[in-house]
């Protein structure tokens, strides 16, 4: 019973979009602003910095919290860990609250990978913050940090459970940025700030 109430309600947190709901707060219709996407890059665009930086937070609070969780009671390498964290990618990029159109995932991905390997998660979130710094493109830092903490938890752990899980997110997240992705290969992403 316990082994599908953790993933689950790792699912049902990550599906609350605390970017549309703090943006429908402050009467901006998130989905029609920007790029209209749901996640934090987004918000930052059309609510300010701080405002996104604050959603960044929350977005991997909501990976890391219920992994966590888990992770109490079953260990960081058990199946039911390692799936309520990619569950709970799962719902902020198809929320059951918002009609399964969410964001992107690296930040609740961050989140989640840290709740099971904090060093993997730490240097993916550091990879982020230069890559980000460094071109002014989120898409880039969300790109690269995702393959750092693969590589990092896969380099300590081996093929584990924590690595399918990094395995998975990874690819959810570079699967929501193929735009992007395309884009940078044009040389057409345009940097923050660009109008």
């Amino acid at each position: 019973m316990y082994s599908i109430l953790f993933p689950v309600t790792g699912y049902l947190v990550g599906s609350v979009s605390f970017g549309l709901l703090w943006a429908k707060r402050r009467g901006v219709d998130l989905r029609a602003a920007g790029s209209g996407n749901v996640g934090a890059t987004n918000v930052g665009r059309a609510l300010g910095r701080r405002t996104g930086r604050v959603v960044l937070l929350l977005d991997a609070l909501k990976g890391a919290a219920p992994t966590l969780l888990a992770r109490h009671y079953f260990g960081a390498d058990s199946a039911v860990t390692c799936a309520t964290g990619f569950l709970a990618v799962a719902g902020h990029v198809w929320p059951i609250w918002h009609g399964f159109a969410g964001g992107k995932g690296a930040a609740t991905g961050v989140g989640a990978l840290s709740a099971v390997a904090p060093l993997a998660g730490g240097a993916a979130f550091l990879t982020y913050l230069v890559a980000k710094t460094a071109t002014r493109r989120a898409s880039l830092g969300s790109l690269g940090g995702t393959l750092v903490g693969l590589s990092v938890v896969t380099a300590r752990t081996g093929l584990s459970l924590a690595s399918a899980m990094a395995l998975g997110i990874t690819l959810v997240v570079w699967l929501q940025h193929a735009p992007n992705l395309r884009r940078l290969l044009r040389g057409e992403e345009p940097p923050e700030g660009a109008p």
